[in-house]
């Protein structure tokens, strides 16, 4: 049976020029053995933040992560390196695997750090790819694999120690819809062993696979009274379509890509505003923002947005959409 997870006061703070940002202040959760728990809510709530800390990558600034018997928050050198090889096993959103190696060497590579002897290592790996709908791709390489693929190689070495605890950033993030069904398959079954898995997502279609949802939306704002700048480098996500936010945007440098259905919208420059139709009419987000390059925004809550701007320039906002 998998150990149990607890967090307490989870605070993780990233200072940056003058002004401080917190993914996670204070958080707390807890997830017992062999149950799937999602982690629901949109980009920048912490949801990737969390996961980190869980499997011993970032350290908190302050708080305790608890794995069973296992205070992760307390582990150092190689008491550290020994938990995240041997009790987690991390699904990274954009799959992580080694180019050069096929699927099958992709698979070996935490069984090789850990000692397991070669041809041992090879035989688990076959059946895990196997187990997973691989068996006749064991030599592809990553290039020639679809995405979902790729997604289930990395499930596979997530696997390849047995670890008693798996997390998976976004699994269904890079997929197409066929693609989606046979991972979201795969990870309800990880839990067939008894293995605790915590997902991050937000995407709905993992909604009735789970038996706990921890919704970390309410933790997505840095501020709720007052305005802060967020700085983004070119490719990070803002929010993504059918997400939940209540912050509006305000560009001060830069260029941020706006999409629907994978597709490009527009490109918004400095002194654009967007981002304004959910928070106002209480709606899933109807698009997905990105950073174009490298850029810097404000943002706002809708009492600050008007405060500082005006009700009449919020309506001629949100009339520019349902005039069209």
């Amino acid at each position: 049976m998998s150990p149990p997870v607890e967090i307490l006061d989870l605070t993780v703070a990233f200072t940056r020029s003058d002004y401080t940002v917190k993914p996670l202040d204070r958080f707390a959760m807890e997830a017992e053995p062999g149950r799937l728990v999602l982690l629901l809510g949109p980009s920048g709530c912490g949801k990737t933040t969390l996961l980190s800390c869980i499997a011993g990558i970032l350290e908190p600034t302050s708080g305790t992560v608890r794995v069973g018997d296992t205070e992760v928050t307390a582990l150092k050198g190689r008491a550290l390196e020994r938990y995240r090889r041997n009790q987690v096993g991390v699904v990274f959103q954009s799959f992580n695997l080694v180019p050069s190696l096929n699927a099958l060497e992709n698979v070996m590579i935490p069984m090789h750090a850990a000692g397991v002897e070669r041809t041992e290592a090879r035989k688990r790996a076959t059946e895990l790819l196997t187990g997973v709908g691989l068996g006749d791709r064991l030599r592809h390489r990553p290039s020639h694999l679809s995405g979902g693929q790729m997604q289930r190689v990395a499930i596979a070495r997530a696997l390849a120690l047995d670890a008693p605890l798996v997390i998976a950033d976004e699994p269904t993030a890079n997929l197409d819809h066929v693609q989606v069904e046979v991972v979201l398959r795969l990870i309800r079954s990880l839990t067939d062993r008894g293995r605790t898995v915590i997902v991050s997502t937000h995407d709905p279609r993992l909604l009735p696979l789970a038996d706990d949802v921890i919704d970390m939306a309410p933790h997505a704002a840095v501020s709720a009274t007052a305005t802060d700048v967020v700085s983004l480098a070119a490719g990070d996500a803002l929010f993504s379509e059918g997400s939940v936010g209540d912050l509006i945007y305000r560009i001060e440098r830069g260029e941020v890509l706006i999409t629907q259905n994978g597709r490009r919208v527009r490109i918004l420059g400095p002194s654009d505003v967007f981002g304004e139709m959910g928070p106002v009419f209480q709606l899933p987000r109807t698009a997905s923002a990105s950073a174009h390059t490298d850029a810097e925004l404000t943002r706002y809550t809708v009492d600050e947005f008007r405060r500082q701007f005006g009700a009449d320039e919020l309506r001629r906002l949100v009339g520019r959409y349902i005039a069209a």
